[in-house]
């Protein structure tokens, strides 16, 4: 009287569903083999031609660093010559 009652569990019924291709699949490996090699060689060029390009603005910063400086020296040793 005082035990309590589980409900009992529905089964589920056991059939298999099979989805349907409707199509056939598209084969695509031969057309775009080409296009990724093309892909990865552009990427790559614009890679070289980016680190190139960034070398040479360095190059060209650390020369007109250079060339500032050399300025100031001399600028400072003129003046220091005309003072005496």
């Amino acid at each position: 009287m005082l035990r309590p009652r589980l409900p009992d569990v529905p089964t589920l019924p056991t059939t298999t569903v099979t989805p349907q291709q409707t199509h056939a699949p598209a084969f695509f490996a031969g057309r775009t083999v080409p296009y990724v090699g093309v892909g990865i060689g552009a990427v790559a060029a614009v890679v070289v031609v980016g680190i190139v390009l960034t070398a040479l603005l360095a190059a060209v910063a650390v020369s007109a660093v250079s060339v500032a400086v050399a300025a100031v020296v001399l600028r400072s040793l003129l003046s220091s010559a005309n003072k005496r």
